[in-house]
């Protein structure tokens, strides 16, 4: 059985003050997911205990972004661009690669709620075919 999990909801996307002090792993997480990675885990305190995060709950093609904007980050910090800057280009990109892939195959943007949700997803797929 698939477990639930909260995804905080938070302004961080729109006030930027917060960036002052962000460590990238939480600024990729925002651009993404739009909640840092305590945050997460103060809305999913059973989920923190058993050691899981936000990341463990990403769709494929979440996690095809994120690794993405990881590597595109890690170039714009060699190019001396701003924070700020960076956070707002990030999340330009990511929010263009989501749509892109989820648009490209459905099935693919299933979050994993456990084994068996990628194959109920593709007999939900094949009966709606059927009908």
């Amino acid at each position: 059985m698939g477990r639930k999990h909260i995804i905080p909801q938070s302004t961080l996307r729109s006030n930027l003050e917060w960036l002052v002090y962000a460590e990238e792993a939480d600024l990729l997480n925002v651009v993404l997911f739009g909640c840092t990675a305590k945050q997460w885990r103060d809305a999913n305190p059973e989920l923190a205990q058993e050691s899981k995060n936000i990341r463990d709950y990403a769709s494929i093609n979440e996690l095809a972004v994120l690794s993405n904007i990881q590597t595109i980050n890690a170039e714009m910090i060699k190019e001396n661009i701003d924070k700020r800057e960076r956070f707002v280009k990030l999340c330009d990109i990511a929010k263009y690669q989501l749509i892109v892939l989820n648009d490209t195959d459905f099935v693919k943007a299933v979050k994993k709620l456990n084994d068996n949700s990628l194959i109920d997803e593709q007999k939900k797929l094949e009966n709606k075919s059927r009908q």
